[in-house]
């Protein structure tokens, strides 16, 4: 027997899905007007702004370097919070119960705290190249997001299999590149996916942290909106979401949503 689901929850339940894609409209609708400032809905349907982004130097140059920053923070992240994920698991007993806590401040701090930390302590006091804090800030930002997925899926892991292939002769280091890697595989790509679209999408870090001949394309973005009011912004807002999409759907491609749910 089938029960009858209650009018007030199908109601319900659009209202939220137009608060969710609503924005995400707007902004597409916005991006494809043919006016010359931002409006919605829009006058006429034109490509002008995308176009409009690429014949901007300052944009163009922003995207390869949030891309730079977004890649080498990620796999800094992943060689930093990997290992420390399985040391957190596999010593979970002999390791300080504080450490594992050490690894998520950076989450608990506000970033704007944080940024502003980095900007007084690191860029200002040691005079550090500003794209060289800006990958140290953002590595610290994605870092407990490494932490804290790789931990999931070794919680699930046995690390009797590991003992067992040490016992039989495998070196340690061979182990963990050929037995546990491979276990968490689905946890270090989902790690990766995560950090990748926080640090190319961080506003709060990077606006301490950038400077003259140096910024990101978030950071490019506000500088855009308080010079002028058209939809370039919007353009550039749909190219993130698309390249958000894009991620997604190659690892949907290549390995499948399923296999990152085991």
């Amino acid at each position: 027997m089938t029960s009858k689901i209650h009018p007030a929850l199908i109601v319900f339940t659009v209202f939220v899905f137009i608060f969710l894609v609503g924005p995400l409209v707007i902004v597409i609708g916005s991006a494809l007007s043919n006016t010359t400032y931002l409006t919605f809905p829009p006058q006429g349907l034109s490509l002008r702004w995308f176009e409009n982004i690429f014949a901007i130097s300052a944009f163009r140059r922003t995207i390869i370097t949030s891309l730079q920053i977004a890649f080498i923070s990620t796999f800094i992240a992943l060689l930093i919070g990997i290992p420390a994920a399985y040391a957190l698991n596999r010593y979970r007993i002999q390791l300080p119960g504080w450490l594992s806590t050490l690894f998520v401040l950076p989450v608990l701090v506000p970033e704007l705290v944080l940024g502003f930390a980095l900007l007084k302590n690191f860029a200002a006091e040691f005079s550090a190249p500003i794209f060289l804090s800006l990958i140290i800030g953002h590595t610290l930002l994605v870092l407990p997001y490494v932490v804290r997925v790789i931990s999931a899926s070794l919680a699930s892991f046995d690390f009797s299999i590991e003992e067992a292939a040490i016992s039989l002769g495998s070196p340690p280091l061979k182990t963990f590149f050929t037995i546990l890697l491979p276990n968490v595989r689905s946890g270090v790509i989902a790690a990766f996916i995560l950090c990748f679209i926080t640090s190319i999408n961080d506003v709060s870090i990077s606006i301490f942290m950038t400077g003259p001949g140096i910024s990101t394309l978030p950071i490019q973005i506000l500088a855009h909106m308080e010079q002028f009011f058209d939809p370039t912004v919007a353009s550039v807002s749909v190219l993130l979401m698309a390249l958000t999409v894009g991620v997604m759907a190659i690892v949907e491609r290549t390995l499948g949503l399923t296999f990152l749910a085991k």
